[in-house]
């Protein structure tokens, strides 16, 4: 009689099958314990009373909750029992924009902040980090929504940066960078077609390097906001770079000003 296999356990969706919570008794102790969380998902048209306590417990922690269709939650589910609700643990809590302005002022050095507008790619966001921290930038700052968030998978990508650079998250980045501006931070943005080249760009002073999504680049709001657009050179048939490689190009045209 032939052995029968049992079946390959479900492949968890978007790269997030560690570090996530899942039920509604899980969900509710790890927010009642305080667990960083980075996001909590409830299945779309749920009306169950405690669903609405999950939503209303997270909001009040500044967690980003996210309505979502009964069959992503099946696929991100590892248990199949996820009763609704399945909440993303964070690698370590979130700092705050004081947080990474005070660290560069802890270390007499001009504030050097990496901002990322709407990068949902974890791995792309895991690489910005581990290349902040080599570039001694004092900070990274990210939206709630529409982000890839401190997940394990961006905390494995980041080689363990994401222990040593602050990570701010955000609910309005165009109001955060006008904050930075009247902090006296410059902001810079990138852009395919910006007239001044990164190398014309003075990254000396206090600086915030806004680098956009993957697909689409930076939000109007958030280019109409910047101080100075700046573009990489491109000599090859292509006329983009990867999200994270662009983060490092500019960076180090940082490092490089301000050694000199």
């Amino acid at each position: 009689m032939e052995e029968r296999r049992k079946p390959l356990p479900k492949r968890a969706g978007d790269g997030e099958a560690d570090g996530i919570i899942e039920g509604r008794n899980a969900v509710t102790e790890a927010l009642r314990a305080g667990t960083p969380i980075d996001k909590v998902y409830i299945a779309r048209g749920e009306t169950d009373a405690s669903l609405g306590h999950i939503a209303s417990a997270a909001k009040d922690r500044g967690i980003a909750v996210v309505d979502c269709d009964r069959r992503k939650l099946d696929y991100m589910s590892v248990t199949h029992s996820h009763q609704g609700v399945i909440a993303v643990a964070a690698v370590r809590e979130y700092a705050s924009v004081d947080d990474i302005l005070k660290a560069a002022a802890d270390k007499g050095e001009p504030p050097l902040i990496v901002v990322c507008d709407e990068l949902s790619d974890p791995h792309n966001l895991g690489a910005v980090i581990r290349t902040a921290e080599c570039a001694g930038a004092h900070g990274v700052i990210i939206p709630k929504r529409r982000s890839a968030g401190l997940t394990a998978i961006v905390a494995k990508t980041s080689a363990g940066a994401v222990s040593h650079v602050p990570v701010a998250r955000v609910a309005n980045l165009t109001a955060c960078l006008k904050e930075l501006k009247e902090a006296g931070v410059w902001v810079f943005g990138t852009a395919a077609g910006a007239r001044t080249s990164l190398y014309q760009a003075d990254l000396k002073g206090p600086a915030a390097i806004v680098i956009g999504s993957e697909g689409d680049g930076m939000g109007r709001l958030v280019s109409e906001t910047c101080d100075v657009l700046v573009s990489i050179p491109m000599k090859g048939k292509l006329n983009s770079l990867n999200a994270s490689a662009a983060a490092a190009i500019l960076l180090y045209e940082a490092v490089r000003q301000r050694l000199g």
